[in-house]
């Protein structure tokens, strides 16, 4: 049976960012710097990072000054995270589909396909509605998500990642709009362990849709974390700026 809260078990274990080790705090400065150059925020400027993980994008903001507050449903996540904690940067246990402070914040940001989890839309719109209700008027949205259209054409259905002292097993498949992937290895004591991401293949109209109705206008499109033009046939990401 499908695990709808996929997300909790598996973002909260330590085999999550065992897998993903490749995420790294150069990748995440270089694409906060690009995204600062594109929108000039304000010296003063208060930002949340909604589905912040380990702080990684909250730390790069925070070091420019910027006031940041991380939110994440992960409670090891955000454990780790507040090690990072300063007197501009600050981290909450937070479910995204709830509003956590509203008309506050400058800007707000979901990076790396941090949306989509859920198993009913109607939770991406609840999610929607509190992304925007946070910000304030004329407040900016950035979110970075996968390019639905490129991923389908380029899925590998099977893989094998290795790590220090241990296989990661990988299927994957595109089903019922969902992208799918089963993640199977042995723990320490050689018990098979099993975790599935279960993330809907939402294209650009999706979004549009959903965040008009949630009170905010797209500005931009990119493709990239250089912030190239989206290419629908070739752009790994699908990075999406809005304006309330």
């Amino acid at each position: 049976m499908q695990d709808t809260h996929w997300f909790e078990t598996w973002f909260g274990s330590p085999y999550y960012a065992e897998l993903y080790q490749h995420r790294d705090e150069e990748e995440a400065g270089a694409f906060v710097e690009s995204l600062v150059r594109y929108l000039k925020p304000g010296p003063a400027s208060r930002v949340l990072d909604i589905a912040c993980g380990e702080g990684r994008f909250a730390v790069e903001l925070a070091e420019r000054g910027y006031e940041v507050t991380g939110i994440d449903l992960s409670h090891l996540s955000i454990d780790r995270a507040k090690k990072l904690e300063k007197p501009n940067l600050h981290f909450y246990v937070h479910d995204m589909r709830m509003p956590f402070y509203v008309n506050y914040y400058d800007f707000a940001f979901n990076f790396f396909t941090s949306f989509g989890y859920f198993e009913h839309h109607r939770d991406n719109q609840l999610a929607a509605k509190s992304f925007v209700s946070g910000l304030k008027e004329q407040g900016v949205l950035v979110l970075d998500y996968m390019n639905s259209e490129l991923v389908a054409k380029r899925l590998v259905p099977l893989e094998t990642v290795e790590r220090p002292g241990r296989q990661f097993h990988l299927k994957r498949r595109l089903e019922d709009g969902y992208f799918v992937k089963e993640i199977s290895f042995e723990d320490a004591e050689g018990k098979e362990r099993k975790f599935i991401e279960r993330v809907a293949a939402l294209k650009l109209d999706d979004f549009v849709t959903l965040f008009q109705n949630a009170g905010v206008t797209l500005q931009a499109t990119f493709g990239d974390y250089q912030l190239n033009d989206f290419d629908l046939s070739s752009s790994p990401r699908l990075i999406m700026v809005f304006k309330k």
